[in-house]
């Protein structure tokens, strides 16, 4: 089975090229999304958590992601450390669902490929691009973050530049019409290689 990184900076449309993926019978794993429950679920993630960030890393027995995002987002040294903690167990929560998958080829959806230094890991690597403004305008209509908010969060991510040169195939993300048809044709690329 290959297996796929699909990966992109905040705001590139990654969730929207991955469910075109998935339309077409592949499985996708959001490694965002798995984040965020394990780190509700798992009792090694929340104790690690407490550890670092305090009692008010979690309230009512949910993550306390307002408050963790505001810690994060200004200090490289205490995201790293998050990092640190829930990536090993989202990879190993990947790998155990990889294993059940009967398809060709599956892909994980994850936001820091490169920046973990993580290509390694992966058959193939597909990186979703849009304009800097672009990508801001999508997250100011999704989410209550303030400009500044993501302007700092893009900042944590490498450049779509220094990405470009790592990845196996570009999807830049801006017509939903020519994305689709890019997602086909690299879809049919990789059943090539299987």
């Amino acid at each position: 089975m290959i297996v796929v990184g699909l990966t992109g900076g905040i705001g590139s449309g990654k969730s929207t090229v991955g469910t075109m993926f998935q339309n077409l019978g592949v499985p996708v794993y959001n490694s965002d999304e798995r984040a965020k429950c394990l780190m509700n679920t798992s009792k090694k993630i929340r104790k690690e958590l407490i550890s670092l960030f305090g009692e008010k890393a979690y309230l009512e027995e949910e993550l306390n992601r307002a408050y963790i995002a505001k810690k994060v987002f200004k200090d490289a040294d205490l995201l790293a450390e998050l990092n640190r903690i829930v990536h090993p167990q989202v990879r190993k929560d990947f790998l155990k669902w990889a294993k059940k998958q009967k398809t060709p080829y599956v892909i994980q959806e994850t936001a820091l490929l490169f920046e973990n230094k993580a290509k390694e890991l992966y058959d193939r690597v597909i990186l979703v691009t849009a304009s800097k403004e672009l990508r801001i305008e999508r997250v100011l209509r999704r989410s209550e973050s303030t400009r500044e908010q993501i302007v700092a969060r893009m900042n944590n991510q490498l450049d779509d530049a220094t990405k470009i040169k790592l990845a196996d195939y570009i999807i830049e993300n801006i017509d939903l019409e020519r994305t689709s048809l890019k997602v086909l044709n690299i879809h049919g690329r990789i059943l090539t290689d299987c």
